[in-house]
């Protein structure tokens, strides 16, 4: 009689013997290289072969940015009232509530008071697993509060956008948010308080045509997709092919559309050290 049994093998289709281990790798994307997931979370899911930054969710940013990973969160009663009853392939009353139960989260936007280094700051970080990270009614209101919310108690903000842009769901209402919040924005501007915005892969349509390339300082991740339109509908629409690494951040630095590109475990220390320079005016 066995001792014990094994019980992460099966049976290939040849009938031989193989190890599960489905979940424990990942493969990069960019080079094909097979990591160990628990090297990747290590590394802050940048690929130790190719350096290529891949999308982390909501909550990995907020421990990643701010000291011991200790931050209140506020607005989480924010939700969507469907205000055009739309349907596609399904309703979309029925995909706002699997995703919410998929993600733990209203909507695609989480906001945070916390410090960087000591700093007191205001954060809106998007989740792009929620619908893409697309920015309708409630991202738009919950970024406005937060910029409020900075206006009051003169902290900094810091916006982390990571979007496939307005949500079509909505309509109208989530191409108004772009007003909305570049307004709470020239407010914040007004009052003296910094806006830094922080932009990862993607980071595209309505949301980069307005909050997300606002701020005193527009930083990006190295290799992030950052544009208005897609390469590929420019490049249908053009008829023309498009320079290598074109709408990539490195591309956008070059050509004077970003102030700097930071690597993911810098990213911490190169805010900290741009706010001590961006103190709020009186």
């Amino acid at each position: 009689m066995a001792w014990f049994k094994r019980t992460d093998t099966e049976l290939d289709q040849a009938g031989e013997k193989r190890v599960r281990t489905e979940g424990l790798w990942d493969k990069c994307d960019e080079c094909r290289h097979v990591i160990w997931k628990k090297d990747l979370e290590a590394n802050l899911y940048v690929c130790p072969k190719c350096d290529r930054h891949g999308r982390i969710d909501a909550e990995s940013r907020l421990n990643l940015l701010l000291d011991d990973g200790v931050y209140q969160v506020f607005d989480t009663e924010l939700a969507s009232t469907d205000p055009l009853q739309f349907t596609d392939t399904k309703k979309y009353s029925d995909r706002l509530r699997k995703t919410q139960q998929a993600t733990g989260l209203k909507d695609a936007i989480v906001n945070a008071e916390g410090r960087i280094w000591g700093k007191p700051v205001v954060l809106s970080v998007m989740e792009y697993s929620f619908i893409g990270g697309s920015m309708g009614a409630v991202v738009g209101e919950a970024i406005t509060r937060a910029v409020e919310r900075g206006i009051a108690d003169r902290k900094p903000v810091i916006v982390v956008s990571a979007s496939g842009g307005a949500r079509m769901m909505e309509g109208a209402v989530s191409l108004m948010q772009m007003a909305k919040i570049s307004a709470a924005l020239a407010k914040l501007d007004d009052a003296g308080v910094p806006y830094i915005s922080v932009l990862t892969d993607p980071t595209t349509g309505g949301v980069t045509a307005s909050y997300a390339m606002l701020g005193d300082l527009n930083i990006a991740e190295p290799g992030a997709l950052i544009g208005f339109a897609g390469p590929r509908v420019i490049e249908q629409t053009i008829r023309q092919k498009l320079p290598e690494g074109f709408q990539r951040s490195e591309f956008l630095l070059e050509h004077g559309m970003l102030d700097a590109v930071v690597h993911r475990k810098e990213l911490k220390n190169y805010i900290s050290r741009a706010l001590s320079f961006m103190e709020p005016r009186n």
